[in-house]
Formats: C-alpha cells, sequence, structure tokens
C-alpha cells in the first residue's frame, strides 16, 4: 500500500468519524479547537473571522422566511372546533404567559448575577446597539403599516403579528384557505431543511469566531461561562418550583410534589435526550398513568406544547442577552428589556420545532435590541449543557399545562393523580405508535 493511499484511507476515516458526531459534539470541539488556534496565532487568528462572518450572515438569513412561514403552519395547524378550540386558547395563552416569565425571570438572573461583568470587547463589535423605541412606540409598533417593508427592514415582532392575522386570514378563507395552507406547508419543509444545512455549518463558524476572540481578547473573555451556566439552571429550578408547582397548587388546586412526581421519567429523558418532541412519547405516558389527565386533552397540549413551549429556552434568552450586552458594554434600558420579553415570547412560536431553535432565537432576540450577534458563537459552545436544563424544563411546562387545562375541563382523574407508575419499555412503544 502506497504512502498516498494510506493517507487517503485516513482521511476517509476521519471524515466518516467527523460526520458520524452529533451536532453538539463538533461545535464544542469547534470552540476548544478555536480557543487553541486563537492562543496559538494570537492577533493574526483575525484572519479567519470571515468563515465565522459567513456563518451569521446565513443566521441573519434565516430570520425572515423562518419566522414567517413557520408561524403562518403553526397558526393554520389550529382547527376551530368548539371545546377545541376552548382548549387551544387556554393551552396557548398559558404557555405564553409562562415563557414571558421565564424571560422575565432569566433577565433578573441576569442582572443579579452580572455573568458578563468584567469582560470589555467592546471594540470588536460592528453592530451598534440601536435607541430603543418608547413602551408606547413599541406596543404601536408591533402591527406593520407594510408586511413587505417590515420583512425587508427585519422587524421581528411586526412580522410576527403579521403572520398570525394571515394565519387566521387563511383558516377563515374556506377551499381558497386550504391550498395556501398547503402551499405554506411545503415551504416550511423546504425552510426547515435550509435551515438544517446552515446549522450544521455551526461548528466552522464558532471555531472562527471564538478563534478570533481568544487571539484578539484572550482566554480571560471565557471565564464568566461558568456564570452563565449557573444562572440558567438556577433560574429554570427557580421556574420550575415557583411558576409550574404554583399553577399546579394555586390553579389546579393540587398536590405539586405529586406532580414533579408523576412527571420525573419524562425530565429524565429530556434531560439527557435535549428534544422535547423525542421525548413526547413518555410525557404523554406521565400525564396519563401517573398524572389523570384525560387522553383526549393530553394528545392535543402535549403536542402543542412540543412545538411552541419553549421556557427554558426563553429564560436562556434573558441570560445570555444580559452576558452579551454585558461582555460587549452595552447598557440596556426598560424599553429595551420589554423588547426582549416580547420578541423572546413570541419567537418561541415562530422557531418552533426548528433544529438550533435556541441559537436562532437568540440571533433574533440580540438583533431586536441591536446587541453584536458575535456573541452567539460565545454561548454556542455551551449550548448542549444549556439545553439539557431549558429542554427538561419545557417538558416540565408541557405536563404542567396538560394539568391545569385537563383539570378545568373536568377532565383529569385524580383518584390516577400522583399514582406512583414507573414506565416501562411497552409504554413508550405503545405511546409511539399511538401517536
Amino acid at each position: 500500500m502506497t504512502t498516498q493511499e494510506t493517507g487517503t484511507g485516513k482521511k476517509r476515516h476521519f471524515l466518516s468519524f467527523w460526520t458520524g458526531m452529533k451536532l453538539w459534539q463538533q461545535i464544542f470541539i469547534g470552540l476548544i479547537a478555536g480557543l487553541i488556534v486563537g492562543a496559538i496565532l494570537g492577533p493574526s487568528a483575525a484572519a479567519i473571522k470571515p468563515i465565522g462572518t459567513v456563518f451569521i450572515n446565513l443566521i441573519k438569513m434565516l430570520i425572515v422566511p423562518l419566522i414567517f412561514v413557520s408561524l403562518v403552519c403553526g397558526v393554520t395547524a389550529m382547527h376551530d372546533a368548539n371545546k377545541m378550540g376552548r382548549i387551544a386558547l387556554k393551552t396557548i395563552v398559558i404557555y405564553l404567559m409562562t415563557t414571558a416569565v421565564a424571560i422575565t425571570i432569566g433577565l433578573g438572573l441576569g442582572t443579579l448575577l452580572q455573568p458578563g461583568a468584567g469582560i470589555d470587547i467592546t471594540a470588536a463589535s460592528t453592530v451598534e446597539a440601536r435607541e430603543a423605541p418608547t413602551l408606547v412606540d413599541t406596543l404601536i409598533g408591533l402591527f406593520p403599516t407594510n408586511p413587505i417593508a417590515a420583512m425587508a427592514n427585519g422587524s421581528v415582532l411586526q412580522i410576527i403579528v403579521f403572520a398570525i392575522l394571515f394565519g387566521i386570514a387563511i383558516n377563515l378563507a374556506g377551499e381558497a384557505g386550504a391550498k395556501i395552507r398547503q402551499f405554506f406547508e411545503w415551504m416550511a419543509e423546504v425552510i426547515y431543511k435550509l435551515t438544517g444545512v446552515i446549522v450544521a455549518l455551526a461548528p466552522y463558524g464558532v471555531f472562527a469566531l471564538m478563534a478570533w476572540v481568544a487571539g484578539t481578547y484572550g482566554m480571560d473573555v471565557l471565564l464568566p461561562l461558568g456564570m452563565v451556566i449557573l444562572a440558567v439552571y438556577l433560574g429554570c429550578v427557580i421556574h420550575a418550583i415557583v411558576v409550574y408547582g404554583g399553577a399546579i397548587s394555586l390553579v389546579a388546586k393540587l398536590n405539586p410534589i405529586r406532580y414533579f412526581q408523576g412527571i420525573a421519567e419524562a425530565q429524565a429523558v429530556a434531560f439527557t435526550t435535549t428534544s422535547s418532541s423525542g421525548t413526547l412519547p413518555v410525557t404523554m405516558s406521565c400525564t396519563q398513568k401517573n398524572l389523570g389527565v384525560s387522553r383526549g386533552v393530553s394528545s392535543f397540549v402535549l403536542p402543542l406544547g412540543a412545538t411552541i413551549n419553549m421556557d427554558g429556552t426563553a429564560l436562556y434568552q434573558g441570560v445570555c442577552a444580559l452576558f452579551v450586552a454585558q461582555a460587549f458594554g452595552i447598557s440596556l434600558g426598560f424599553d429595551q428589556y420589554v423588547t426582549i420579553i416580547l420578541t423572546a415570547t413570541l419567537a418561541s412560536i415562530g422557531t418552533a420545532g426548528v433544529p438550533g431553535a435556541g441559537l436562532i432565537m437568540l440571533s433574533l432576540v440580540l438583533t431586536s435590541v441591536g446587541l453584536p450577534l458575535e456573541g452567539v458563537a460565545i454561548i454556542a459552545g455551551i449550548d448542549r449543557i444549556l439545553d439539557m436544563a431549558r429542554t427538561a424544563l419545557n417538558v416540565t411546562g408541557d405536563g404542567m399545562v396538560s394539568v391545569v387545562v385537563a383539570k378545568s375541563e373536568g377532565e383529569l382523574d385524580e383518584a390516577t393523580y400522583g399514582r406512583p407508575h414507573v414506565l416501562g419499555a411497552e409504554d413508550g412503544a405503545e405511546e409511539a405508535a399511538a401517536h
């Protein structure tokens, strides 16, 4: 065997090994490799930055079509049967309320713990923070006078509102609306494929941006990441106990301890798989067999929750947005805090079910208040660690909403609620087959 053949075999083995890895592993390797290269090259690592800039531009390119198409599809998927419409309204309102509370908790912890304090990379930013409008102007500005202009200008909140109204109009348009609905479903599949392709480039973008950061500013810039992790995990625990436990106790008038016992298996699966959709069969088994939620309610509320409930991700947005603002030396005012809350809450629906939704949402939130998107690369390296906590919180919230809605509709078997039941392999297989 020649030396050339041996080298070719090694390259094929490496490529097979690399492509067989999970995306979060590739991103983590890109982060570490970027740090090493940046430490070695020093300021010369700035020559690699254009690769990261291209990745950031591709992320920006996704924002408008992804938000509009996915949100229109989400709205048109709702049916207006009397009871189902009532359940849908309750479900969506609760999900949006808890998401708004989650982002507020994240902002509070970001303000209290100051994860980005002591870092000064302002000179690296090529994006200036825009002057925030007043609260009244923000509310008025939700409604676009020209939706095409809103899309061209990247006005995220206006795009979200127009998409919701457009989706409602499709549902009301009868036969003509059905054709438009089908078109958007096809368009969504194409956009999701494109999103997958771009998110797959994340390891290379992260590598380039981290090499630039480490080479230009040194390793000290990464020390606060431990505080970011602490803030996100602490926020998830607070949100679960206070918000979810409080809703179970005060709204549903049930024992919150029994709720957490009943949903524990789903939490464990969510924490290890970092997939709300992948955990769905176990979540449905927990709510039906451990918590007494009727099959009808759980079959509607939980899939919807796996799609639009992103409390953990929203909380993470609050912490990370303040981390980026503090790291780049940008002060945020009350109006900008409100903008972050509104953007993260509404964008949680718009980015639903999209691979890499956490980073996509973070880019939306940063864009909404003019914060530099370079901060996304720093967060991406620890995204897997953060994703474990926020996915577990999302699934916990899904279960809570199903219990509260079932209780309000008289479809909760309180004799079953909190009853110990160990989920077996047959349970997951049965639920997967049924749904």
